[in-house]
């Protein structure tokens, strides 16, 4: 048994260094290390997305269409804007935003990475208005910003190779170590039936997208103090479970409603309402007139 056991350790280590590379999330720096790289896990979620897609039936609200689509681009140009300004411009290669519709009476929305962004029609009676909506397509953008589903996906695959058995693990870890590239995990992550649309993220993900995606509203001209009341109407709508519906392995409605009051200081520093910053815009126009 104790051979076994380093075996595994062994196993684990050369896996770590074999490949992969260390990603620092914008806004709350912290740091962890994927084993997929960009490319990859592009490739994998488009052509999940493009599965999706092609079962899925759009919403025919033109209106409500136009508001998905109008949020979305509104928070996308203000993130790319952030990530340019603060170090990360390397990062928009990555991002080929999508905003759709789709008509279900479920109350959701996801994230694919790459900015493919999907909301259920079910959701915007909940949400009720534009801002709302915002703080909602924040915390899916802000999962495509932190990587979330490559550290998910590079988590599984450690566990998927901390599970076999000694020498098999061994092997499997020596051929990735040889071949240069993560090309093997990403079979095994079709072998671990590992779905974006569907992805469960920790909790700790889950947190960590609540503040970015308030900070990314704020950065849109959207004021995140309706975070609050939009958490209430959810957790009025889940009829005051622990646990919301909209997001997958999330923490109780109580708790993400106190860490978004927590968090509020900090959104609100990145917060400039838009009427005001369009009239500011005009108002320098007319003196570079002059």
């Amino acid at each position: 048994m104790k051979h076994f056991k380093n075996l595994i350790i062994c196993a684990m280590a050369l896996l770590a260094t074999a490949c992969g590379t260390t990603n620092t999330v914008p806004i709350t720096g912290r740091k962890t290390h994927l084993l997929v790289d960009d490319a990859q896990i592009l490739s994998l979620s488009t052509q999940q997305y493009q599965d999706y897609m092609k079962g899925a039936k759009l919403s025919t609200n033109a209106t409500n269409t136009a508001l998905v689509k109008r949020v979305g681009e509104r928070l996308s140009t203000a993130v790319e804007n952030f990530l340019r300004n603060n170090g990360y411009a390397q990062e928009l290669q990555n991002f080929q935003w999508e905003f759709n519709l789709v008509n279900s009476n479920e109350v959701n929305a996801f994230c694919m990475p790459g900015g493919k962004i999907v909301v259920y029609e079910g959701l915007l009676p909940v949400t009720q208005d534009e801002a709302s909506l915002a703080i909602v397509l924040g915390h899916e953008i802000a999962h495509a910003v932190a990587k979330h589903s490559a550290e998910q996906l590079s988590k599984q695959t450690r566990q998927q190779y901390a599970t076999q058995i000694g020498g098999n693990v061994l092997s499997q870890v020596a051929q990735t170590k040889g071949m240069g590239n993560a090309a093997s995990i990403i079979t095994m992550a079709s072998q671990i039936g590992f779905n974006f649309a569907n992805l469960k993220y920790s909790r700790d993900n889950e947190t960590e997208a609540d503040r970015l995606g308030l900070i990314f509203a704020a950065m849109a001209g959207y004021d995140p103090q309706l975070a609050i009341p939009f958490w209430q109407r959810m957790a009025q709508q889940s009829g005051g479970s622990t646990k919301s519906e909209i997001f997958s392995d999330h923490p109780s409605d109580e708790k993400r409603i106190a860490e978004l009051q927590k968090r509020m200081p900090e959104a609100l520093k990145y917060y400039t309402p838009a009427t005001q910053a369009t009239a500011t815009t005009k108002a320098k126009s007319t003196t570079k007139k002059k």
